[in-house]
């Protein structure tokens, strides 16, 4: 099952996500700055459901974003601060001070999280067990008791009871010594977090670690005084709890804490045992035991400044005083210049390849043997504007294959958690698209690909007895059709139940009746909150997801279409408008007009005669080709296009075909094949029916780029 795992999503191991980073650590430190932002603003008393839900939008973002790259402990934070914001914004809990206070520090500890991660794991890292465990009592409607710290003689004599027992003395009463094994797993690192613990958790015990037989598995020496219920919900934070196997050890197992407890190199009794301190020179005195820590003026506690090396726990504290320095912030690689700055770029490069244009066709009637300077300089400033056009232009496109390649060690990982197969195929790498695009649409894509995984495909079991390839298939696909940019999510897995989202419809009080279309009960679905997952998990269940996408789409001025079939599969269609991108066109023309067709659209050219087009009723025309009759539109009308040719009549058609359908274009000329930089005509001056965008061309006239999709749904009708 394993195999044929990798054979499919596995797939993705050759795509190097490090190079993504630098983006998700931005995006996420905009996120937490947001959240923190608005829960500052939050008002306790009349806290509404749009300032609750973008609260909980914010860590579901920095959640999903960690889970992506493998950021483990930033998506177990964020899960559990997920839960709480999620009983926030049903109404569930009232908001209150101490929910605002954990939920601050959580976002300052998840930002010290994100910093260990970019610098490569270097530092120290924040402690979260107790932010968890005070995050659980708030959810669970409880009110938490606040800890009294103990005084520092009482702090002082723990230490010196720790460090002056006898080899072999308990450190209490109900000191246990245990030998705990974890693994197999799929990233070391995991069971390092777990040692972690024990070094920021005063009081939690010691640990070391011991011989292993296996590379993908550890195994600890621990002496604790808590129960294995306790270390089991503390660990299950880090690694799976099936994966966890906690045993009393004897002598020979486990050596005590007194007998060095191997935190230095070389310590009796500890073979294999990693170290937290370099080894004291001779005479110094021994470094503090890590994971009990020194408090301030605690007798016995070194006066010297804690090192990396030498006292993580003791770093941590310090960081936390006041006056120390600041914690380690994620350090921007980037530059991030706003779109307007970038967009006035574009357009000044466009007015030079204009005025370039000009100079170079007022230059031909020069003779090149009195002009010949003249002439050579103009031809080095066509060939630097096109290098300038060109650089320019990569600023703000990117290929999609840069998108698609988030996906599959995400969708790997997400199989192999739920026990699914899944094959997952990409379509248009090639599609070239406007990067603040790209940001806005990624976590949109997210959710949608999760959504197929773990909602859509079946398990193998199942799909073999539904007679279908125990592999599931999800595809991610992009083009550029009709002027828009449609991106596509497929999965051929179980499709939707119309009975079951009606029901859940009728159980949340939404007006729903069984004679709506299934279009109609689809967008159901995009309704905040609304889930048909009877658990709710890390991956779903919680009702966030769809309306997400629905919202952040819409605000690109897109549409989201689905279509379902139950037991055969689901297919959501994102439509955007082009706002920025190059494309391939064939300019036509008509009367004196200039108009550009997306390449792509484009079936087929010929010339008809004037008695191969047919009138059907209402004056509608058809054509036939090749048996087949398809809608003649004739652009000329359309456009209401003065002719001062009257003789002239337009006897070429431009066979165009989107959204499934096929339409023939009446035309008076091909002008050729060209790739043009497409302007947003909506924004510069009014959205145009039939007109997606427009384009400059060489000799500085504006051609209208033809909305390919407008005019074969405008055939339809």
């Amino acid at each position: 099952m394993a195999e044929a795992h990798q054979e499919g999503a596995g797939s993705g191991d050759e795509f190097d996500l490090s190079q993504f980073y630098q983006i998700f650590f931005e995006e996420a430190g905009e996120n937490l700055d947001l959240m923190e932002q608005m829960l500052l603003n939050l008002n306790l008393e009349t806290a509404d459901d749009e300032e609750l839900n973008g609260i909980f939008r914010c860590a579901h973002s920095v959640k999903g974003g960690a889970a992506t790259f493998g950021f483990s402990d930033v998506a177990e934070l964020t899960h559990q601060m997920e839960s709480l914001l999620d009983r926030l914004r049903r109404h569930e809990l009232q908001p209150n001070l101490s929910m605002v206070d954990v939920l601050l520090e959580s976002a300052d500890a998840s930002r010290g999280l994100l910093a260990r991660h970019q610098a490569g794991g270097v530092g120290e890292s924040p402690a979260t067990a107790d932010l968890v465990r005070r995050i659980s009592v708030l959810a669970s409607g409880a009110i938490p008791a606040v800890a009294t710290p103990a005084p520092a003689s009482e702090q002082a004599r723990v230490v010196e009871v720790v460090t002056q027992a006898q080899p072999g003395a308990p450190l209490t009463k109900s000191t246990r010594s245990l030998v705990i094994r974890v693994g197999p797993m799929e990233r070391i690192e995991q069971a390092d977090a777990i040692r972690e613990l024990f070094r920021d958790i005063p009081g939690l015990g010691e640990i070391v670690v011991l011989p292993s037989e296996r590379a993908d598995t550890r195994v600890f020496g621990v002496e604790t005084t808590s129960s294995d219920e306790d270390l089991l919900d503390l660990f299950a934070f880090h690694v799976a709890r099936d994966r966890i196997a906690i045993g009393e050890s004897s002598n020979q197992e486990a050596p005590s804490p007194a007998q060095g407890f191997g935190f230095f190199d070389g310590a009796p009794g500890a073979p294999g045992v990693v170290s937290y301190a370099d080894d004291p020179p001779p005479g110094a005195p021994l470094a503090p035991l890590p994971g009990f820590g020194f408090f301030d003026g605690a007798p016995g506690a070194p006066r010297s400044e804690p090192t990396v090396g030498g006292g993580p726990a003791l770093a941590a504290k310090a960081a936390a005083k006041p006056g120390a320095a600041p914690a380690m912030q994620p350090e921007a690689a980037t530059i991030r210049v706003a779109i307007s700055k970038v967009d006035q770029l574009i357009n000044l490069v466009g007015e030079l390849v204009i005025t370039q244009a000009m100079l170079a066709q007022n230059s031909r009637a020069l003779d090149p043997a009195l002009y010949q300077q003249l002439l050579t300089g103009l031809t080095d400033l066509d060939r630097n504007t096109r290098d300038l056009q060109e650089s320019v232009m990569s600023i703000r496109m990117i290929p999609m294959s840069i998108v698609f390649s988030r996906f599959p060690r995400m969708l790997r990982d997400l199989a192999g958690k739920l026990g699914k197969k899944v094959e997952f195929v990409t379509q248009g790498e090639a599609t070239e698209l406007d990067k603040g695009l790209v940001e806005k649409i990624t976590d949109p894509l997210t959710h949608l690909v999760r959504n197929s995984c773990d909602h859509g495909i079946e398990m193998p079991a199942e799909r073999l007895a539904a007679g279908k390839p125990e592999t599931g298939t999800i595809t991610l696909s992009a083009a550029h059709q009709g002027g828009s940019i449609v991106i596509e999510v497929r999965d051929d897995g179980r499709g939707m139940s119309r009975a079951k989202i009606l029901a859940k419809a009728r159980e949340r009080g939404l007006d729903v009746s069984d004679q709506m279309s299934d279009a109609d009960v689809w967008q159901l679905i995009f309704a905040p909150g609304f889930s048909t997952a009877e658990v709710v998990t890390d991956v779903s269940g919680r009702g966030v997801g769809m309306d997400v996408v629905k919202k952040n789409i819409a605000a690109l001025n897109g549409t989201v279409e689905i279509d379902s079939a139950e037991g055969y599969g689901m297919k959501v269609s994102v439509r955007l408008p082009l706002t920025l991108a190059i494309m391939d066109g064939m300019s036509v023309g008509v009367g004196e007009e200039v108009y550009i067709l997306p390449l792509s659209s484009v079936v087929e050219s010929f010339q008809v005669k004037a008695d191969a087009v047919s009138t059907v009723g209402q004056g509608s025309q058809l054509v036939k080709v090749r048996d087949e009759y398809m809608p003649v539109i004739e652009l000329e009308k359309v456009f209401q296009i003065p002719r001062f040719d009257f003789e002239k009549s337009s006897d070429i058609m431009v066979v165009i075909e989107s959204d499934g359908g096929r339409v023939a274009l009446l035309v008076d000329e091909l002008l050729g094949q060209q790739q043009v930089v497409v302007k947003n005509l909506e924004s510069n001056y009014r959205k145009v029916p039939n007109v997606s965008g427009a384009t400059i061309l060489g000799d500085g006239k504006v051609a209208l780029i033809l909305d390919t999709g407008a005019l074969v749904r405008r055939s339809r009708h």
